[in-house]
C-alpha cells in the first residue's frame, strides 16, 4: 500500500459493532490504520475488554485504543451498571483538585488495565447556559476557573495512569441551547468573552500537558462566519495551534474531531467532505464510528481524503503531519504503561467524591426512611451522548438498603401525580428529577405530588437550579451509580 493511502487510513479513528474485533477491522490494522474507538456496544466486562484490546494490540502494538468514558452521566466501561465515578459537576461542587485528581487517576488506572490508551475527555465545556441539552452535569460548572483547574487536575490523574487526555469540546461548547448531534449550535459571543470565558479552561488543560484536544461542531462567527470549528483553519490552525504570543493556545498535540456523522457535519457538508476540510484545517484524527460503524465507512473516508490530496484540494504535507501526530501519541502510549509511582487501586475514591458532592436541604420534622419506599423516577429523554442504555436514579440502591422499594418510570406523557400516589399506596415517595428546572412537565407534576404528599423525598440528579423542595431535597450533580448510592444513604439514614 503506498504512503498516501496509509496515512489516510492513519488519521482514522472509526468504531465497530461486537465485543470482538471483526476481521475487516484487523485487516486495515495491518494496512496503516492506528486507532480504534470503543462505545458501551463492545463492552461487556473488564475481561472481555481487556481480551478485545489484546486481540487488536496482536494485529498493531502500538494501536491508540479510544474511548469515551467520562465517568458520571456518561460511561462505556459501566454502561450496564452505572459509573462508579461522579461526574464532572459533582467534582466541581465539591471543588477539591486533590480528588478530582485522585478520581482520574483511578478511572485512568482502571482503562489503562483493560488495555485502553485514550480517552475522549475530560470535558472542558463551561456550562454558561443552564438550559444547555447536551453538556449540563458534564461540564465541571459555570466558573471559567472552577472549571480550568478542575480540568487540570483531572487532566493530571489521567495521563499519570498512562491514558492520554482529550480535552473537549474546543472551543467550548457549554453556551448552546441546540446539541450538535442534532443540529448546527451557534455561539453569538464575541472574541472577547470567548477568551475570558469558554478558552479559559483550554489554556489550563495545554498547560497541564494534555495529549489531545477534541474540536465541537459549532459554528462561532466572532471566529469563523461559515464554517464550523472542526472544519475551521480560523479555530484550530489560528487559535489552537497558534503560538500564546500571536494569541492561540500554543498547543502541539493530536486534534480529533468530534463525531463526524453528528448532524452538524453529516447534514450540511456531509462525513465524507466533513472530513477533508477537517484535516486541511489542521485536526489530525477523525471520529467515526458512533452510528457508522463498517468497513465501508472506513473505505469511504479513506479515499475522500486520497482523492483530494490527488485533486490538490488537501495537501499532502497536511495529511503526513496528521498522520504523523497520531503515531507521536501512539508512541507516548506504549511508553507510558507505568504509572507514577503510588498510583495503588483507590476502588473507594469514586463513592467519596459523591457522597462529598451532596447538597442536602431537610426540613426540621424530617426522619429517615425506616421502610419500603416508592420510587417515581422522572424521566427525560436523554442525549445521544449519554445514551438511554445506562441505568440512573436511586430506586436500585435505595432497595438494597430498604427491601421491598420498588420503583416507577414517569415519563413526559405518563407524568402524573394521581398515578404516582396510587403506585405508591401507604409508602413514602421518593420523587427523583434530572433537571426539573428544563422541563416544565416534570415540574408541574412534582409540584402536584408535593401539595398531595409533602412528606415527599425529592432527589435532583441533575443541574440544581430549581429551589429545594419536599421533606428532604437532595441534590448529587450527576446521575452516576455512586451518586444514587450517595443519595440513597441519606434517604435512608445509612
Amino acid at each position: 500500500m503506498d504512503t498516501l493511502t496509509r496515512n489516510a487510513l492513519t488519521v482514522l479513528q472509526p468504531g465497530f459493532t461486537g465485543t470482538t474485533a471483526p476481521a475487516w477491522l484487523l485487516r486495515r490494522l495491518g494496512e496503516g490504520l492506528a486507532s480504534v474507538g470503543l462505545f458501551g456496544r463492545n463492552i461487556a466486562s473488564p475481561e472481555q475488554l481487556s481480551a478485545l484490546t489484546a486481540q487488536l494490540r496482536a494485529e498493531c502494538g502500538d494501536v491508540l485504543v479510544a474511548i469515551d468514558e467520562e465517568g458520571g452521566d456518561v460511561t462505556r466501561l459501566e454502561v450496564r451498571t452505572g459509573s462508579s465515578f461522579p461526574g464532572n459537576l459533582a467534582l466541581g461542587a465539591v471543588d477539591d483538585t486533590k480528588l478530582t485528581r485522585a478520581v482520574a487517576r483511578e478511572l485512568g488506572r482502571r482503562l489503562a488495565e483493560c488495555g485502553v490508551n485514550l480517552n475522549w475527555a475530560p470535558s472542558a465545556d463551561v456550562n454558561s447556559d443552564p438550559d444547555n441539552p447536551v453538556i449540563g452535569v458534564r461540564s465541571f460548572g459555570a466558573d471559567p476557573q472552577l472549571v480550568a483547574r478542575h480540568t487540570a487536575a483531572y487532566v493530571e490523574g489521567l495521563q499519570a495512569a498512562g491514558v492520554a487526555a482529550c480535552t473537549k469540546h474546543f472551543p467550548g461548547h457549554g453556551d448552546t441551547a441546540v446539541d450538535s448531534h442534532h443540529d448546527m449550535p451557534r455561539i453569538d459571543a464575541d472574541l472577547a468573552t470567548l477568551r475570558s470565558r469558554e478558552l479559559v479552561p483550554f489554556h489550563a488543560a495545554v498547560a497541564a500537558g494534555t495529549k489531545a484536544v477534541m474540536s465541537a461542531h459549532i459554528l462561532l462567527p466572532a471566529l469563523d462566519a461559515d464554517l464550523p470549528a472542526t472544519l475551521s483553519p480560523a479555530a484550530l490552525h489560528g487559535l489552537l495551534r497558534a503560538p500564546v504570543a500571536d494569541g492561540g493556545l500554543g498547543f502541539d498535540g493530536l486534534i480529533v474531531t468530534d463525531g463526524m456523522e453528528m448532524r452538524a457535519i453529516a447534514g450540511t457538508h456531509g462525513i465524507e467532505r466533513g472530513s477533508v476540510l477537517a484535516i486541511a484545517a489542521g485536526a489530525d484524527a477523525i471520529c467515526v464510528g458512533g452510528g457508522l460503524a463498517d468497513e465501508d465507512t472506513v473505505l469511504r473516508l479513506r479515499d475522500a481524503l486520497v482523492a483530494a490530496v490527488r485533486a490538490g484540494e488537501l495537501q499532502e504535507e497536511r495529511l503526513a503531519d496528521a498522520a504523523a501526530r497520531v503515531r507521536a501519541l501512539a508512541r507516548w502510549t506504549s511508553g507510558a504503561g507505568a504509572a507514577e509511582e503510588g498510583n495503588a487501586p483507590a476502588p473507594e475514591v469514586g463513592l467519596t467524591a459523591a457522597r462529598r458532592a451532596l447538597r442536602v436541604t431537610a426540613s426540621p420534622s424530617f426522619k429517615p426512611l425506616a421502610g419500603p419506599a416508592y420510587v417515581a423516577a422522572f424521566t427525560p429523554l436523554a442525549n445521544i451522548a449519554v445514551g438511554d442504555e445506562t441505568p440512573w436514579g436511586v430506586g436500585a440502591e435505595l432497595a438494597r438498603l430498604l427491601p421491598g422499594t420498588e420503583t416507577g418510570t414517569y415519563g413526559r406523557e405518563e407524568a402524573r401525580a394521581s398515578d404516582v400516589l396510587a403506585a405508591a399506596g401507604g409508602r413514602r415517595i421518593v420523587a427523583v428529577v434530572r433537571d426539573a428546572h428544563r422541563h416544565g412537565w416534570m415540574a408541574e407534576a412534582l409540584d402536584a405530588l408535593l401539595v398531595a404528599r409533602p412528606d415527599t423525598v425529592v432527589v435532583e440528579m441533575g443541574l440544581n437550579e430549581a429551589p429545594a423542595r419536599g421533606a428532604l431535597h437532595v441534590a448529587t450533580h450527576g446521575a452516576a451509580r455512586v451518586c444514587g448510592a450517595a443519595a440513597a444513604e441519606v434517604i435512608a439514614g445509612a
